[in-house]
């Protein structure tokens, strides 16, 4: 009998033993609710037969521009997401360097009918003009994202995830060119704000007057408000250049102010054109230039002094997260989701560390 109850004691110590020892350990198999965490993780049954039953999902992505580099690491994080969760992901956008809000609205139309697609992601750089579009997706059961550009007005914009950098990040860049300008000693000139406000760009504009009214306020902060002339246009959303002549158009604006010290310009457009002006005015290192977006161009521009730097606002995550996200509306039922992918500041001390995979 005493044997007995030893022995049985014994193996139930050693059984309490090894589960706290399990335990102590900190792995988990088991949620509270009693199902497992693998069968939980598992894509659900009828996801792959989403709205076009083909047994695959897939996804669109169309942007204004594919062609200026810009959106090259949207894709990318875009196909990354794809790859990861088995999606087919068709990269679709207009083939301009320059904003084309018409080509990006044709080839979303053109897509909107198509019967394979399950999910569409979309830039909206020009508010009310995408309205229709996700109309038409939203009664086909089709689940929208919007990226890069934010439309606050957008139909049903509450069920709508949105990736990308508030506007309002530009301030970073009217900062910095303030602290450049007081780094440098300069004691009084014009600040120029170039943008093509002609063709539209509402989060564009936007970044022109969060720039401006930074720059503005940092000024009048170090007292020396009253020693520039800060021109970012009648409306404070940009000094309008000719985007069929971009550089010389830029190059005529700085001639014609015969003082410019300090510049800002608010996409991947602007930007390189303001750093190729600098440049063939022999002005490097001598204005203080900020932009937007981190391209081949304006990492070189950083290097050689013909940009003092510029904002960079992670355009992989643009392309990653809203794949993403559309995958957990269709197969987990997750509410659309806004990921803010901020502002980095990228000057000559820092530039050699962004772009090593394809993220900038």
């Amino acid at each position: 009998m005493t044997r007995c109850f030893a022995t049985a004691a014994l193996a139930a110590g050693v059984s309490l033993l090894s589960v706290a020892a399990h335990a102590q350990s900190g792995a988990l198999e088991r949620a509270v609710g009693g199902y497992s965490f693998d069968d939980a993780a598992k894509e659900a049954p009828g996801t792959k037969d989403f709205n076009s039953k083909d047994g695959k999902l897939t996804f669109a992505i169309v942007t204004h521009t594919a062609g200026n580099g810009f959106f090259d690491p949207t894709y990318v994080g875009a196909k990354v997401a794809a790859n990861a969760f088995g999606i087919n992901l068709l990269m679709l956008g207009s083939e301009a360097p320059v904003d084309d809000i018409p080509r990006e609205i044709q080839i979303l139309n053109q897509i909107i009918n198509d019967p394979t697609i399950d999910g569409v992601i979309m830039t909206t750089p020009q508010s009310g003009a995408y309205d229709d579009i996700v109309k038409k997706l939203m009664e086909r059961g089709i689940p929208v994202a919007t990226t890069n550009s934010h439309d606050p007005n957008l139909l049903n914009r509450s069920q709508i995830s949105h990736t990308g950098q508030d506007a309002s990040a530009a301030a970073i860049g009217g900062e910095a060119l303030v602290k450049c300008l007081v780094d440098k000693g300069v004691k009084g000139g014009s600040i120029i704000f170039p943008s093509t406000t002609t063709l539209g760009n509402v989060e564009v504009n936007n970044r022109i007057k969060s720039a401006f009214e930074a720059t503005v306020k940092a000024l009048n902060a170090a007292g020396k408000l009253k020693d520039f002339k800060v021109d970012a246009g009648p409306e404070n959303i940009g000094i309008d250049v000719d985007a069929n002549n971009i550089v010389g158009s830029v190059v005529t604006l700085i001639e014609s102010r015969k003082d410019v010290v300090g510049a800002f310009a608010a996409n991947g457009f602007v930007t390189p054109a303001l750093g190729d002006a600098i440049s063939q005015l022999k002005l490097n290192d001598k204005v203080c230039a900020f932009g937007f977006d981190l391209g081949p161009k304006q990492q070189e521009q950083i290097r050689t002094g013909a940009l003092t730097g510029s904002l960079g606002q992670q355009p992989f995550l643009q392309g990653f997260w809203p794949v993403a996200q559309l995958y957990l509306q269709i197969d987990r039922g997750i509410a659309a989701a806004n990921l803010d992918t901020r502002a980095q500041l990228v000057t000559k001390e820092t530039v050699d560390t962004v772009g090593k995979r394809f993220e900038n």
